[in-house]
């Protein structure tokens, strides 16, 4: 408004938000000095949740061919400081559903839309292609592409508050005005899938830095991870038993390593992992939960790093030693002073006292059989 420009297109593909935010987005566009088209594009776009309060309110809504809108039944992230014990969470429920219907029966009935079909798409959870939503009365045009819908809204007449607006967009210049990247990249870790990842790569960060202290790399990555996934979690319908469980499974895995289970605490870890990545995001719409095609992937990468990591514990230990006086024992070594009975021999490069039950002298090769006390008994090899 401040720049001139004769109306705002808004080109939306969304599964939907806050209802905080969509109150703020829809009642400035009611209150617009200047007319705001929704455009929902581009093909394979949506309209979703809150997408669909933000489209009732244009002045112009318009889809893209093969697109779609609806699904905007409300979904109750908590009520914060109220404690699950004084309050009815099926009358609270209720209450959140019947003042989202009268919101979006508000909005439809302002712009002169179909109120009965955005009251079914809140308590119902309908959605529509942009055939049927044109049909019904929910948006105004489908067009393919933005110069289609300036050329198609060329003088029509839009109410404002401030009065009629007849629009002029025969020839317009556009102006685009994308996301910052400080938007873009907030967007992109809110994604569930990206939040879950980064979850998993703090609690590894963490827990490494725990059982390797001073590795200080892991312990920064994991703690900027941790903190960027719990930013993610506060826009998701989180469900903190699936973060248990994803807990408990990485200390089943951790445990592996120490525990002799035969198996059975990996198995344990696995099923933890999968059940708690499911639970994680606790939503009807399969936008706002963590796809399985991301699940099972991190699973099996998680199930491979531990089942190495537990391969090479094991073969550390079963490997022999080779340093120490346990390095010596069966090793062959050179008599370097007679042994009468004892002597010296030189074994691994080190001079070590040893003695034997019959004189050897010296140049012969002798074989290690036991150390006592830094005192090497050998035999003649």
């Amino acid at each position: 408004a401040e720049s001139g420009a004769s109306l705002v297109i808004l080109t939306m593909d969304t599964p939907g938000g806050l209802m905080k935010s969509t109150h703020v987005i829809v009642k400035d566009i009611l209150a617009a000095d200047i007319p705001v088209v929704v455009y929902v594009s581009p093909s394979g776009a949506r309209a979703g949740s809150a997408g669909v309060f933000i489209t009732l309110a244009a002045h112009v809504a318009a889809m893209t061919p093969g697109t779609r809108i609806g699904a905007a039944h409300p979904v109750n992230l908590g009520v914060k400081g109220v404690s699950q014990d004084t309050v009815d969470t099926s009358v609270m429920d209720e209450k959140i559903l019947n003042d989202t219907v009268a919101f979006i029966r508000s909005i439809a009935e302002k712009r002169g839309r179909n109120a009965e079909w955005a009251e079914a798409a809140v308590r119902e959870s309908e959605s529509i292609t942009e055939r049927e939503a044109l049909e019904k009365g929910v948006v105004d045009l489908i067009v393919p592409s933005i110069d289609s819908l300036l050329i198609e809204i060329h003088g029509d007449t839009i109410m404002l508050d401030l009065g009629e607006k007849v629009l002029d967009t025969e020839n317009a210049e556009i102006v685009e005005h994308g996301m910052s990247f400080r938007y873009r990249f907030l967007d992109l870790i809110s994604d569930p899938n990206i939040a879950y990842i980064l979850m998993l790569l703090g609690i590894y960060g963490l827990f490494f830095e725990l059982y390797n202290p001073g590795a200080i790399l892991p312990g920064i990555v994991g703690g900027i991870c941790l903190i960027l996934a719990f930013f993610a979690f506060q826009t998701l319908p989180i469900n903190y038993a699936g973060v248990l469980l994803i807990i408990f499974a990485i200390i089943l895995f951790l445990l592996e390593i120490k525990v002799t289970s035969y198996g059975m605490l990996s198995i344990g870890g696995v099923l933890s992992l999968i059940l708690g990545s499911i639970m994680l995001v606790d939503s009807p719409i399969p936008a706002f939960r963590v796809s399985l095609g991301v699940i099972f992937p991190a699973a099996l990468v998680t199930v491979l790093f531990f089942l190495f990591a537990v391969g090479m514990a094991l073969k550390a230990q079963a490997k022999r030693p080779t340093t120490g006086k346990e390095g010596i024992l069966g090793e062959i070594g050179v008599v370097e002073k007679p042994l009468k009975p004892r002597g010296q021999i030189l074994v691994h490069g080190e001079l070590w006292t040893a003695e034997a039950d019959e004189d050897i002298e010296k140049g012969e090769n002798v074989e290690v059989v036991s150390v006592n006390r830094l005192v090497a008994k050998v035999k003649k090899a």
